[in-house]
């Protein structure tokens, strides 16, 4: 049995009992030191009581069926801000916020999020060329072209 594939079954179980339509699985990996992470968010968030349930269904269910035989830890939490955006559920989340953009060919994007598309997210960044005033300009970037995206901070 694959380990990972029950784990997002579960989750998603559990997702689907406590009626919160707005929690999306993010990932869930068992790393080779026995440590299980699930993450999962929510358009409007997800708080400490909707992990709690998780967890505890995921266990108790990953106990009483066995899957895992050697011994584990369990982590559920929400991806925390320094996390890569992986679903385009997170991007529509993070409209409006500025966002650093890594491409596929190693050239970088920083930029306010506007929108998304099923293929491509829509920033707005600031364009500075040589001896001109720096121009906002609305930029297109296919999703496929997206080697890893972070939602930036500013502590201005």
């Amino acid at each position: 049995m694959n380990i990972e594939k029950r784990v997002v079954e579960l989750v998603e179980e559990k997702i689907a009992e406590i009626e919160r339509p707005d929690l999306f699985l993010v990932s869930a990996k068992l790393h080779s030191n026995g440590k299980l992470i699930i993450l999962v968010d929510g358009d409007n968030g997800i708080g400490i009581a909707e992990c709690v349930a998780i967890s505890r269904y995921v266990g108790f269910k990953l106990e009483e069926e066995n899957v895992i035989e050697t011994a584990y830890n369990l982590e559920v939490s929400s991806p925390g801000i320094d996390m890569p955006l992986v679903q385009t559920r997170q991007y529509t989340k993070n409209i409006g916020r500025d966002l650093a953009i890594k491409l596929a060919d190693g050239s970088k994007k920083e930029g306010t999020l506007t929108a998304i598309t099923q293929d491509a997210v829509m920033i707005n960044e600031i364009i500075k060329q040589k001896g001109k005033k720096a121009e906002l300009m609305e930029s297109v970037i296919p999703l496929d072209q997206i080697a890893e995206t972070k939602v930036t901070i500013s502590f201005k």
